[in-house]
């Protein structure tokens, strides 16, 4: 199995690297252009969205620490 890693970002984007696919609701992959790490956007800013584009810098905060989630339901 390919492995992919997403990593979050202290103020800002999702960094996902790997082997991956990015598709809308519909099912329709996003053309990444041979790329194996993209930026997602986190704050709602971009105009590139779902891609980070930088606009939520000084606009978003957010300070990264990995938890564990409480047992499943």
């Amino acid at each position: 199995m390919a492995k992919t890693k997403i990593t979050v970002n202290n103020n800002g984007s999702l960094r996902v690297e790997g082997d991956f696919e990015i598709v809308d609701k519909n099912g329709n992959t996003y053309g990444l252009g041979g790329r194996e790490l993209v930026s997602i956007c986190r704050c709602g800013r971009s105009q590139n969205k779902p891609f980070c584009d930088g606009s939520h810098k000084g606009h978003f905060e957010h300070e990264a620490e990995a938890f564990d989630l409480p047992p499943k339901k």
